[in-house]
């Protein structure tokens, strides 16, 4: 009865650590370059990511892969990126921290 116990018990102590947001993508470096790499965007005109749905973040990075959004600058930055790199790249973003009401 014991082991069970502590089983469970460990179990349950690990769970918070299995719940962390996702690590960086390896791709991160040249999105934050515009976009911070906490989504918060420091240029004028660039829009915050953080906190942003992950369905709306993987289909925009798509269309600008893709050329349905027509940005040169994100068209460019974005390149020969696989789906798999899209979807860390959004799933990053979306568990970001939005940017507080009232900020710039």
């Amino acid at each position: 009865m014991r082991i069970p116990l502590i089983a469970a018990l460990c179990l349950l102590a690990a769970l918070p650590i299995c719940a962390q947001a996702p690590t960086p993508p390896a791709r991160l470096g040249l999105c934050a370059a515009c976009h911070g790499a906490s989504g918060h965007a420091g240029m004028p005109g660039v829009p915050h990511l953080a906190g942003q749905r992950v369905d709306y973040l993987r289909d925009a990075l798509k269309q600008y892969r893709d050329g349905r959004r027509s940005v040169p600058v994100m068209r460019a930055a974005i390149g020969p990126v696989s789906d798999a790199e899209l979807d860390a790249l959004a799933r990053w973003y979306s568990a970001q921290s939005p940017q507080p009401q009232g900020q710039p």
